[in-house]
């Protein structure tokens, strides 16, 4: 029998929700600033807008829901993937103002995809908008990379126990201290360290090239932010390609790679553990797979003769690996190359890194390293067992921050959420077919809004049907947030429905 909700539970929903909302239209406050200094009149009143709607409908949901209650794990599930929907729905009110958005299907896609750190975008006329637009485009990208629970639990939340559900329900497990709001300041520390020191390395570069000081600060910053949130928006539309310069490119792989990288392990790092980097099984995957797909892709361009000399094929290849793996879409190659100069192999190479991606509890997408791992050690397993003494007792541990022992339970959810990330691969791909794009690009496209990636080969513009728009959105949401809090919800919702 499925139990109806109570009030209570509504509730408990609303006011934590609400909370985040709040979150959201403080953070507005950054790029109305930035609208203020640059003189955008038309921009700032958007954002004025905006924030409003943000507080009103966040404090007005808390001054409605009104509760001692504190959240148990179905309610930390359903607020975390509902309060991202609200989120995007409210967030997206300065894509739509603006005019830059061919509709409000299209200004939610752009905001899902920063929120997700997906990187696909449907903006329109991308070089000429306003600053302050493009300062909340990066912002909330890279909000999103920490998770906009997490920004609601640094600054919103006091110490209460479920807080943690809240932070398992954006897709975090892992503590990096005893309380889950100092988790989460600590990984904005983390962040906000990262954003300082990469800033000023892209800054500096900027000016290198010849950009104004305010200009390359703006360019550095927004880069940065791309890079760390593995987000892959850039302020031009031919994104990092735009900057032609191969010291942008070093520092942009980097961060892209540092922000790839599970927010434990740079705490590890940041606590003095150096080997942890060495040992860890994400770090050991990643090299793998990343070394497999590059070669892959070097091989076919090279036997094509796509690129003139050894060094400019490896400078395009591993750029695009590396984005591709680490969730983070920045490209220096047009969409349409993949297709027209990478091939089918090409192609299939950057697919298959980009549905691997980064690490878990990170900023990144993709079935995530570790699980990679752990299914390998559980195949190196069974064929230890097959080839042992039935007597023999086989056992197999992989190293996590500590050592962790593989069990049955482990393995079983791993290939769960493998599975679900397979399958949803699958499903977004069929509705590209159905919509008369090619199999191969179908899925190279499908595979990078799942994954949370963000690199195009020219199938996602403003144009394609309403139908893919919906799909994207749908495998964006539900790749970032790992299934489970927005299987909660819709279990939520239907037990509203028909519980009793």
């Amino acid at each position: 029998m499925i139990v109806r909700p109570r009030l209570d539970d509504h509730l408990v929903i609303g006011k934590y929700t609400g909370k985040v909302i709040v979150g959201v239209g403080l953070l507005m406050i950054i790029p109305l600033a930035v609208s203020l200094g640059f003189s955008e009149w038309d921009t700032a009143v958007d954002f004025v807008i905006s924030i409003a709607a943000c507080l009103i409908f966040g404090s007005g949901t808390q001054l409605f829901c009104r509760t001692e209650k504190d959240m148990n794990w179905s309610h930390g599930l359903a607020v975390a993937s509902g309060a991202w929907v609200w989120a995007t729905a409210l967030g997206c009110l300065p894509h739509y103002l603006s005019g830059h958005a061919g509709s409000y299907l299209d200004a939610l896609f752009d905001v899902m995809s920063g929120y997700t750190t997906t990187g696909l975008y449907l903006l329109q006329d991308l070089d000429h908008i306003a600053n302050g637009l493009n300062m909340w485009r990066h912002l909330l990208t890279y909000a999103g990379g920490q998770g906009i629970v997490v920004v609601a639990l640094t600054f919103l939340f006091k110490g209460t126990s479920g807080a943690y559900k809240l932070y398992v329900g954006e897709g975090k497990d892992e503590r990096l201290l005893p309380n889950v709001v100092q988790t989460a300041r600590a990984i904005w520390l983390v962040s906000l360290t990262w954003l300082g020191v990469g800033t000023l390395a892209l800054t500096a570069t900027g000016l290198y090239l010849g950009q104004s000081p305010v200009r390359a600060f703006f360019h550095g910053m927004w880069v940065f932010m791309g890079a760390w949130s593995t987000g892959g928006f850039a302020p031009q539309s031919f994104n990092t390609f735009w900057f032609h310069s191969l010291t942008y490119e070093v520092v942009c792989i980097v961060v892209m790679i540092a922000g790839s990288f599970n927010f434990a392990l740079h705490w590890a790092m940041w606590t003095g553990d150096r080997k942890e980097i060495r040992k860890n099984i994400e770090t050991i995957s990643m090299f793998v797979t990343l070394t497999l797909t590059t070669l892959i892709a070097t091989f076919w361009l090279a036997k094509a003769n796509v690129y003139p000399d050894a060094m400019s094929l490896f400078r395009k290849v591993f750029y695009q690996i590396v984005s591709g793996h680490t969730t983070t879409g920045f490209s220096t190659i047009y969409a349409r190359a993949f297709v027209t100069q990478w091939g089918p192999v090409g192609l299939v190479a950057a697919t298959i890194a980009m549905a691997i991606g980064a690490s878990a509890c990170s900023t990144g997408g993709g079935i995530k390293g570790i699980r990679m791992g752990i299914i390998s050690k559980a195949v190196l397993q069974d064929i230890r067992r097959m080839i042992s003494p039935e007597s023999a007792l086989i056992s197999q541990k992989y190293h996590h921050i500590r050592n962790v022992w593989l069990d049955d339970g482990l393995v079983r959810t791993t290939l769960t959420i493998t599975v679900a990330y397979v399958t949803l691969y699958g499903v977004a791909t069929v509705v590209g077919v159905l919509c008369g794009f090619p199999l191969d690009q179908a899925a190279f496209e499908a595979v990078s809004a799942a994954s949370n990636t963000g690199l195009s080969c020219g199938i996602t513009t403003p144009a394609m049907p309403a139908v893919m728009k919906v799909t994207y959105i749908l495998a964006m949401w539900l790749g970032r947030l790992e299934f489970m809090s927005v299987f909660a919800l819709g279990g939520y919702l239907w037990s509203v429905v028909r519980g009793r």
